[in-house]
Parts: structure tokens; sequence; C-alpha cells
């Protein structure tokens, strides 16, 4: 179970509901996977009785939460309007904040994404920033008003995995008591696993369920590796070493002369 913002979620995995093949597809992956938490593009969807509302029936019979996103916009200002819509139409103060600054890796641009997150904390949102790793950028985020931080694996939509094992090891040691989710670039379950075993608390993913063979069984293979690298975490796991160790013990073995 995690908190966001004092919203207990059972499941660690969260999803997004883009280019799935079909409406049928993407509920069947929310079904099989048990993720909590749905991320939905404002820009794409709409709530209630408005464009869109086919979509926002289906979403709502999976029983999960919403997280509406201000996915595309490369300003403060777009980013902030179209947060003001998600909430009016989906009647949350959950965002996920996107204020993308580079267009080929889709990185975030630190400055508007600070201002951005400031100035929607002022208002009364429960901010979701999506960040890199950098120490510097997650702790000017915190300062603003973010309760979770969601620093990507590697760029949006690239199947990479984590690249930079270091700095996302860093930013837990940094910030132990701030939800930690990795938010972009995983492809397989092995690495979301990977991130539970080093303490993160829940991964977003999109592309990698809704462009594989089977969407479904690939939403179902990640919760699994999910659950997997948790228990790993919270078993304390042994510690790498350089030598060997033998694994049976040679007390009262008997030696020849």
């Amino acid at each position: 179970m995690v908190d966001f913002y004092g919203t207990q979620v059972d499941s660690r995995l969260m999803l997004g509901t883009a280019m799935y093949p079909s409406p049928a597809i993407l509920a069947d992956a929310f079904r099989r996977s048990g993720a909590g938490i749905a991320t939905v593009s404002v820009r794409r969807e709409a709530g209630g009785d408005r464009a869109g509302g086919a979509f926002w029936d289906l979403i709502a019979d999976l029983g999960v939460k919403v997280l509406p996103n201000t996915a595309g916009c490369h300003s403060v200002r777009e980013a902030v309007t179209t947060a003001q819509m998600a909430r009016e139409l989906f009647d949350t103060n959950w965002i996920k904040l996107e204020v993308i600054g580079h267009a080929d890796t889709l990185q975030p641009d630190p400055f508007g994404l600070v201002e951005a997150a400031h100035t929607l904390a002022e208002d009364g949102f429960q901010v979701f920033p999506y960040c890199t790793e950098d120490l510097v950028l997650c702790d000017r985020l915190v300062q603003a008003g973010c309760k979770v931080l969601m620093p990507w694996g590697a760029p949006i939509g690239t199947g990479l995995g984590l690249n930079n094992l270091y700095g996302l090891r860093s930013l837990r040691a940094h910030f132990p008591d701030i939800p930690l989710v990795v938010d972009a670039g995983l492809g397989l379950p092995s690495q979301a696993a990977a991130a539970m075993e080093m303490g993160y608390d829940a991964v977003l993913l999109n592309t990698a369920v809704a462009k594989a063979g089977d969407p479904a069984a690939m939403a179902e293979g990640f919760a699994r590796a999910l659950e997997a690298g948790r228990l790993a975490y919270e078993a304390d796991p042994m510690s790498p070493r350089d030598m060997a160790a033998p694994s049976t013990p040679v007390l009262g073995k008997a030696f020849l002369e």
C-alpha cells in the first residue's frame, strides 16, 4: 500500500491510458494488473457528459483513482492552465505535472517545472511532478510543495530501463520519507522489479504495456514483478561482495592428510 497525499492506494502500479489497441484491451490490462491509478491526458479526454464521456465512463467502471496529467505542455502557463482544466473536469486536486523542455528526449524543463509546481501547490493542487533524478531539482520541487516525486528511468517511450542507477539510489537515500515513483522509460517487468528493490514506492507505465503484443499479459507481468521486487526490498537482501563465500559450511568437514 502506498500513501499519496494522504490517500492510500493498494497497488504500486500506475498505468497510462494512451495507445491501447481498443478500450476493451485497456480495461483488461487494468483488471489483470490490479493497477490502482490511471493517468489521463486532459488534452485527449474530458470528464462527465462532455467530450470523451465514453472514455471517462470506462475509467470510472474500473474503480481506479484518476491522475490527470499535463502531457505535451511546454510552458508554465500552458501546464497551469491545463491543470486547472483537469481539476474542473475530473473533480480532483491531483495532477501529474509535465513541463517538457526538450522535444527529442522529452526531458522536463527544470526551471519551468519548479515554477509551475510552486504555482499549483499554492492553488491547492497535490502535484506529482515528472522530473529527472537530479537531487537539486528534486529538492526544489519538495520546497515548492511537492510531496511526491516522479523521476524518469529513461526518456518516455524508450524502454531503456533504469539509465542512472547511482542517481536513482541517491534520490532514494536523500528523500527517505517522500514517495518516489519511477515514471517513464521502463520496458520490461525486470526493470520495474529493480526499481522496487531499490526501495521505490511505485512505477508508472504506458508504452511498455500498451504497445506489447498482449497488453493485458504484460500489465500482469509488471504487477507481479513489482510484488517480487518490493518483497525483496523488505526482506533486507544480502550485500554484494567481491570474493566467493561458500554456502555449505566447512565446520565438521573431514580433512584427509
